[in-house]
This record gives structure tokens, C-alpha cells and sequence, in this order.
């Protein structure tokens, strides 16, 4: 999405990208739960799939793995997780919407509440900003030794919507009746599958150069909870503030 792929980048650049290895482990742990309330068989739960092969890419022990699909399922007891969604503006008007998943939501709340308020945004009421964010399934393949036009045309017949290509990776658009099936279609067509995952996408975008330190600033600090997911915002900035932050 606009802006917010090019955060990523700076992120990667800049190797400030969550390296807490246990904060990792708990995101991801999280996504294996939600993911498993739909059903604990790999084969026919592609999202879960996905998400165990994430976890395994980041080395997570296999017994975590599999007590975090239990929990999912109802198997074992564990802390019972709800998923919820915070929105609010940033600077420059720009909409932010926070995905959460939280055992307490008067904790998760506060803190989110908080991070606004220090670094220069406002919460708002449900409903604010959700309007110009439309929710896809996003499917990120390797693109090394790949064709980018036969991808292109290879994924739409299999499902997809669009796609973008970036840091040596092809990111897959899908619409969400059509994720789980299109993870599937591209699996049999013998691509790797790096990650796949719900996504936001904004209808619209607000230029944010005057603001774009700050901005980001502000999402790294709301991406830094611990009971955060996922943020996505309506921005953009040009190629020549990129550069500038990029290399800061």
C-alpha cells in the first residue's frame, strides 16, 4: 500500500524492524491461534498454513507451534485472545488504523491511547477512518529467477486482484472470498510463499512530506506494543523525502 511499503523499506534500511526475537515469536504465535480457530488441518486451512510456515522461518521451537494450534483450536487451555481495531489520525490528517489482539482490552487501549497522545496523533471513535481502508488478503512470493510478467499473469488467473513488485518479492492482492483459494492456486503453481496474510489497502492517500518524520515516528511507537499486529495509514511521500529518510 502507499506509504506504508515504503515504511517497510526504511525499516529494513535503517535495521530497526522488530529484531526482539521474543516479540516476534509473540506475533506470530498470536496469528497461529487466530488462524487455527478455523480449524487445525494444515491441508485445508491455508491461512494457518501460512502462518506455521512463518513461524518455522523464524526458527520457533515446533513445540510452540503446535501448543499455539491447540489454543486455537480449544485443545488446550490458554489465554483467551480478542481480536480488536483502534483508528485514529495521525499528522496531516492521515488515517491510521491499528489491528490488535489483547487478553485485556482496557491495557491494549491505554497504551494505544498513550502513543497517540505523546507522539502527535488522536484516537478516534470506530468507524473514523475504517471507510477508506479496504481489507484484502496479501500473498508475498520470492521473485528471484522469475519472470515478472508471466507471475503477473500466471496469479490473476489463479485469483488475484494485482501486484506489486518490491525488495526482490512480488506482493499478491487478492479480494477475501478469493485468499484462501488463491494461497492454493499459487502453491500448485510451485511458488514459495513467504508470508499471507489480511492486509488493509487506503482508497485514498494524503501526501505527507511536510509531516513524515514525524508520522512515522509516531506508527513505529504504535507498531512497538506488544499487543499491536499490524498498522496501516493512508500516506505517501515522494521519492526525494524517501531517499532522505532512508539514509539518515
Amino acid at each position: 500500500m502507499a506509504g506504508h511499503s515504503k515504511w517497510s523499506s526504511i525499516k529494513h534500511k535503517k535495521g530497526a524492524a522488530d529484531a526482539k526475537r521474543g516479540k516476534v515469536f509473540t506475533r506470530l504465535v498470536r496469528e497461529i491461534i487466530l488462524a487455527a480457530r478455523d480449524g487445525g488441518d494444515m491441508a485445508t486451512n491455508p491461512r494457518l498454513r501460512t502462518a506455521v510456515q512463518a513461524a518455522r522461518g523464524a526458527n520457533m521451537p515446533k513445540d510452540n507451534i503446535d501448543k499455539a494450534i491447540k489454543r486455537g483450536t480449544g485443545e488446550i487451555e490458554g489465554v483467551n485472545y480478542e481480536e480488536i481495531i483502534y483508528e485514529g489520525y495521525g499528522q496531516a490528517g492521515v488515517a491510521i488504523i491499528i489491528d490488535a489482539m489483547t487478553d485485556n482490552k482496557n491495557r491494549t487501549v491505554a497504551e494505544v491511547r498513550h502513543a497517540f497522545s505523546k507522539y502527535g496523533g488522536t484516537l478516534a471513535e470506530n468507524g473514523a477512518v475504517a471507510w477508506n481502508f479496504e481489507q484484502k488478503g496479501l500473498i508475498e512470493i520470492d521473485a528471484e529467477g522469475l519472470d515478472e510478467d508471466e507471475v503477473m499473469m500466471n496469479v490473476i488467473e489463479a485469483g488475484a486482484d494485482d501486484m506489486e513488485s518490491e525488495d526482490g518479492a512480488f506482493f499478491i492482492y487478492t479480494q477475501l472470498v478469493d485468499f484462501s483459494k488463491t494461497i492454493v492456486a499459487i502453491e500448485e503453481l510451485g511458488y514459495k510463499i513467504n508470508k499471507a496474510e489480511l492486509t488493509r489497502v487506503p482508497k485514498s492517500t494524503v501526501n505527507a512530506d511536510s509531516v513524515a518524520e514525524k508520522l512515522l515516528n509516531l506508527i513505529e511507537k504504535l507498531e512497538d506494543l506488544d499487543d499491536v499486529q499490524k498498522v496501516y495509514a493512508n500516506f505517501d511521500i515522494s521519492d526525494e523525502v524517501f531517499e532522505k529518510l532512508s539514509l539518515d
